[in-house]
């Protein structure tokens, strides 16, 4: 695996990034709104062409981290990844959309735009149906968690969601009565999934698998990725600004939901791994992996299928908001209970 110890100055303030793109955004669709609508236009398909530029350049890089070559070391620690497994696929979209239901939809509706429950519904559950692939390699470092388990679970959801990403959402949406525009919806799992998996594999074979040559790699481009993230937020706030400026309590009733995920589904991996007995150096990645986004590909595709200025993006992006912040509570929670974790004497 190839990654830090330490989280980057960048990550660790990524909620601030993500305030100044509010208010740069804000301001420019504000001070030059046909610039924005021009770039609106820009699409194939109903997918955007600026964002799915910008969606490669944030990705590839971090597909560039995985070796899916390295799935065989699954075995060593089979319990614990079939409870993230469980969780990832089987819990986490569905307690999402569950919530979405009951938050959304009925508690906070009365609060929200009518027009746009439908859409903060939907961004919710495309938040809730990826795994994360990135920021999880920085979060199993910080609860010292085993490396050969992190960087096999990731391969491997990487791998479901080549083929179960598209079917969930659109199991998803249809339960909660939201159309699904299934040709926007599978170029979407082709552009942001299956092109940034290929490209990234192919870029690692280039490199024939030479730590210190995909280092540095890694190390040139990790600003552009940066860079395109930053770029995306600064065009989702620049198509939101009215909305926010209009109604900010909607930043703060879209957190609800996506917090109860992010400490049910993490507690819920880390509860039935230690009842199976599963390492705590295991059990710290997985509960983490079962919490966290691949937010990346949730606001791309909320962006494809119901474009920039929709509720669907906004709570994408609410996701970005509260990541790291959340996520490193649930990390220090991880470290804290090592203890008690550990008590069973029937720990493997």
């Amino acid at each position: 695996m190839t990654s830090s110890p330490k989280i980057s100055a960048f990550e660790r303030n990524l909620s601030w990034w993500v305030l100044g793109c509010i208010a740069v955004g804000i301001s420019l669709g504000k001070l030059v709104p046909q610039v924005f609508q021009d770039i609106s236009r820009l699409q194939i398909a109903e997918v955007n062409l600026v964002v799915a530029v910008l969606i490669w350049l944030m990705i590839t890089p971090m597909l560039l981290k995985v070796d899916f070559s390295r799935m065989g070391e699954v075995a060593q620690h089979g319990k614990g990844i079939g409870v993230t497994l469980l969780v990832n696929w089987l819990v986490k979209p569905f307690s999402m959309a569950l919530l979405a239901w009951l938050f959304i939809r009925h508690l906070f509706a009365p609060w929200l735009p009518p027009e746009q429950i439908d859409s903060y519904i939907a961004g919710l559950i495309l938040l809730a149906a990826a795994p994360c692939t990135a920021m999880v390699f920085v979060w199993s470092n910080l609860c010292n968690g085993d490396a050969k388990f992190t960087l096999s679970q990731v391969a491997i959801n990487d791998v479901i969601m080549l083929f179960a990403f598209a079917p969930i959402v659109a199991l998803l949406l249809g339960l909660s009565s939201i159309t699904v525009p299934w040709d926007t919806l599978a170029l979407s799992v082709l552009l942001f999934i299956v092109v940034p998996v290929v490209i990234s594999q192919l870029w690692r074979k280039h490199l024939h698998g030479n730590p210190a040559r995909l280092n540095a790699t890694l190390s040139r481009i990790q600003p552009v990725s940066i860079g395109a993230l930053l770029v995306t937020l600064v065009l989702l706030f620049a198509f939101q600004g009215e909305q926010i400026i209009a109604q900010p309590l909607i930043i703060l009733l879209l957190a609800v939901p996506i917090l109860i995920q992010v400490y049910f589904n993490s507690g819920l991996a880390y509860l039935l791994n230690r009842k199976l007995g599963v390492a705590h150096c295991a059990a710290g990645p997985s509960a983490l992996i079962g919490a966290s986004n691949f937010f990346e590909l949730a606001v791309a595709t909320a962006i494809a299928l119901f474009g920039f200025n929709s509720g669907a993006a906004l709570a994408t992006v609410v996701g970005v908001l509260i990541e790291v912040p959340v996520m490193l509570t649930v990390v220090n929670i991880v470290n804290r209970s090592k203890p008690w974790y550990e008590k069973r004497k029937d720990m493997a």
